[in-house]
């Protein structure tokens, strides 16, 4: 037998190893396999055959998360993606699936509803932290992915298909979902209708005075990277959507110079853009972030360019290239 042979010998095709290990992970030797995942595929990886370290990783991945060991399987899911990388894998429809495919097998379970006083404090706790562990095993892994695709060929933001996964994540399954991160995940996605369908569920159950800012971050959002389109559909398909689940649509100033912007931005018309900021502005300042975003858009759509707040020092920082 050749020397070549005898290398090859020591890694077998990889559906061997696969159905190998999802023996002992039926077993319930859950750490067990996941060492064996870990250990095998990096010897694929160091023999440069990194479909087979790929296959090897998807497979354990699913398998762990499917039997719910969330921090398994993020972290198999996080090595499928550092193999990506390694093997300068490009981004294509076909990897996207796979991603995709991985992300369906992240646990979905709601939290517990209507507890009453006296429910056990310790059920409650741990199912706090489950969902903790999900979110953040499901974020590390979708930002991960977010990363190679910006690297390897998706837009400098990354794939809208992976943002929005990763929005809906944080969204559904956060005790409570941060929306400012799930709003700059939408935005940067490709799906303004599903966002619309999010928030309407987001005014069915927030406290009072944050449903029309959660509206007006998402539009103004949009609006800041220049998407007039989006924000225009946004809008357009939450109010729908408030219409037929019978969600009333906030009727607020704040709704009112959104509307107003909408119609204003159609137009070369950086008076009235100027007028409608500050006949409303005790609605715009209810969240500082509303007048950065609102500069932006001044920026992008009248070229009114921005003052720098550091000054000279500002644009030294800027040409060095600091954030």
């Amino acid at each position: 037998m050749s020397r070549e042979r005898l290398k090859r010998g020591a890694l077998p095709p990889v559906q061997e190893n696969i159905d190998k290990l999802q023996k002992v992970v039926n077993e319930g030797n859950y750490y067990g396999a996941q060492q064996m995942y870990k250990s095998v595929s990096a010897r694929y990886v160091s023999a440069q055959r990194y479909s087979e370290a790929l296959d090897l990783l998807q497979s354990g991945a699913c398998i762990q998360l499917a039997c719910g060991q969330v921090t398994c399987g993020a972290e198999l899911a996080l090595l499928f993606v550092e193999t990506l990388v390694k093997a300068k894998i490009p981004y294509n429809n076909e990897t996207l699936d796979r991603l995709e495919n991985i992300y369906k097998v992240f646990p979905w379970v709601p939290l517990p509803q209507n507890l009453r006083v006296d429910d056990d404090m310790q059920q409650i706790s741990e199912a706090l932290g489950a969902a903790k562990t999900r979110v953040e095993g499901c974020s590390s892994f979708l930002k991960a992915a977010i990363r190679w695709s910006a690297e390897f060929g998706a837009n400098n933001y990354g794939s809208p298909e992976l943002h929005i996964m990763l929005a809906e994540y944080i969204y559904y399954e956060s005790p409570e979902p941060d929306m400012a991160r799930v709003t700059n995940h939408f935005v940067r996605g490709n799906n303004p209708k599903k966002f619309a369908s999010i928030l309407v569920d987001f005014m069915g159950k927030c406290y009072p005075g944050e449903d029309d800012l959660a509206i007006a971050r998402a539009v103004l959002r949009y609006l800041s990277a220049g998407n007039l389109r989006d924000a225009n559909i946004l809008m357009e398909e939450i109010k729908n959507a408030a219409a037929s689940k019978e969600n009333k649509f906030p009727q607020t100033d704040l709704m009112q110079f959104i509307s107003f912007l909408l119609l204003t931005l159609e137009r070369d018309a950086l008076p009235l853009f100027n007028m409608l900021r500050s006949n409303y502005k005790s609605s715009i300042d209810r969240e500082p972030a509303l007048n950065e975003m609102l500069d932006d858009i001044a920026e992008k759509f009248y070229g009114v360019q921005r003052k720098n707040p550091m000054g000279m020092f500002g644009d030294i920082f800027k040409l060095m290239g600091a954030d």
